[in-house]
Formats: C-alpha cells, structure tokens, sequence
C-alpha cells in the first residue's frame, strides 16, 4: 500500500513538473496590458469634457448656445470671441464652447479649445446650406480631418427648421458628402505636391478608390434638424446629455 501511494505521489509530481506555464504567463501579460490601455483611454476620455458649436457665421451657433445655457432667444447675437458657458443636465454638466464664424478667428479659437472637445456641433443654416455647400464642406472637412478631432463624436445640426424654405437633413446630408468628396480630392493633390510636418498632418478621409461618405470615417457623424429659434433643439440635447 506504502509503495501504491509513492507511486501515486511520483505521478503527480510528474505531471506538475511537465505543466508548460509559458501560455498561463502570456494570458497574464496581455491581460495586464489590455487593462492599462483601457485605463489609459479612460483618462484620456475623462480629460475631454467641452462640446464645442462650430460652423459658417449666421448658422445659429450663438442662438443655440444661449437657448442651452440661459434658456432664451437673442434677437440679434453676433460673435466676434468664443462665448463658453455650462450646460447642465440634472446632476451632470459640460461645457459648452460657441467658436466664432469668421474665419479670421474661427481657426485660431478651434486650436484653442479642439483637445479638449468630447464633442462638436456642426452648425449648417439649413436655408441657405446648398448655396453656401463649398464653404460648408471645406470647414466641415478640416474638422473632420483633424488628428485632434478623431475621438470626437460629431452632430451636424441643421438649424432654422421653423422656415419653410430650409432643406431636410438627409438633402443636406447629401450634399455634403458630394462636394466633401471634392475637396478631398482637392487637398490630397495638395499634400502630395506641397508636403506636411508629421505632427500636423491631417487625416485623408474616407476609403481611397470610394467615393466619400460619413460612415467611412472614424468619427460617429450624426445629422439632426432643429431650431433654435422655436428652442426645437431636442436632439440635440439627448445627444449631448448621452455623453455626460
């Protein structure tokens, strides 16, 4: 019997001896670094905390942020420097960033505050949007295209809705994406004649050899219409309170 148990015991320490603990040490090791990267991605979200109303001057921007922040319509609200305010939902808040619409200082206020941005509302004057198109997908483009930008989640807001005239949002919609696809293929031209520095460089949209559309891209682009007029901004708010 002594000797069955001792052989019991040396089979045991066999098998233990021949365990191979090498996958056992790799699992471990990618577990740990799984960990740190969505710790790391956390911090990095949890540091984003401005939505930012951007677009052409007389879209609305002004009006949407003064209905948001302080609850009323302004009859006449031109911005010439970033308003910031805080929106509030319950017991959560964010900040609210409205960017000027002049060029001359719509770029410079963007670079400001554009890594800091959770979010970006793309303000489009749903009247005059196929007029204005060109103007309007090329600033859409250089947001979209920024590297800064790429973690955002963006709403293109089609404001005045409360005009008959205004287009819908899935026309506007479509029309973006066409002419967006021009003015990539515009400043792709571009960078490979004149060149960029690395840490600038912004990012070619879409899927090379297709033609542009949103759902091609990293950002998660949503379009909804309102009004700030009418304070029809619902939409808008869900999409922001989401993301509180």
């Amino acid at each position: 019997m002594d000797k069955l148990n001792e052989n019991v015991r040396d089979k045991k320490q066999i098998k233990l001896d021949n365990i191979d603990v090498t996958p056992i040490l790799v699992a471990l090791i990618l577990g740990f670094i799984v960990v740190a990267i969505y710790v790391i991605l956390r911090r990095r979200s949890a540091g984003r905390r401005d939505f930012l109303l951007t677009g052409l001057c007389e879209a609305g921007k002004s009006a949407i942020f003064m209905q948001l922040v302080h609850g009323k319509f302004p009859e006449t609200f031109t911005s010439i420097k970033e308003n910031v305010g805080e929106y509030r939902s319950g017991h959560v808040a964010g900040r609210l960033v409205d960017i000027p619409g002049h060029y001359r200082v719509r770029d410079k206020c963007f670079e400001l505050y554009k890594r800091n941005a959770k979010g970006i509302i793309f303000v489009v004057d749903s009247v005059t949007a196929q007029k204005d198109i060109r103007d309007v997908a090329d600033t859409l483009y250089t947001i979209l295209a920024d590297s800064a930008t790429q973690p955002c989640s963006v709403l293109v807001l089609c404001n005045k809705h409360d005009q008959t005239t205004a287009k819908s949002a899935q026309v506007i919609k479509s029309l973006l994406e066409k002419e967006i696809n021009t003015v990539r293929d515009t400043r792709s031209r571009k960078l490979q004649s004149v060149g960029d520095d690395e840490v600038n460089k912004p990012v070619i949209l879409g899927k090379p050899g297709r033609d542009f559309e949103f759902a091609h891209i990293t950002q998660n682009v949503q379009f909804y219409e309102g009004s700030a007029k009418d304070n029809q901004l619902n939409h808008l708010t869900d999409w922001i309170d989401r993301m509180l």
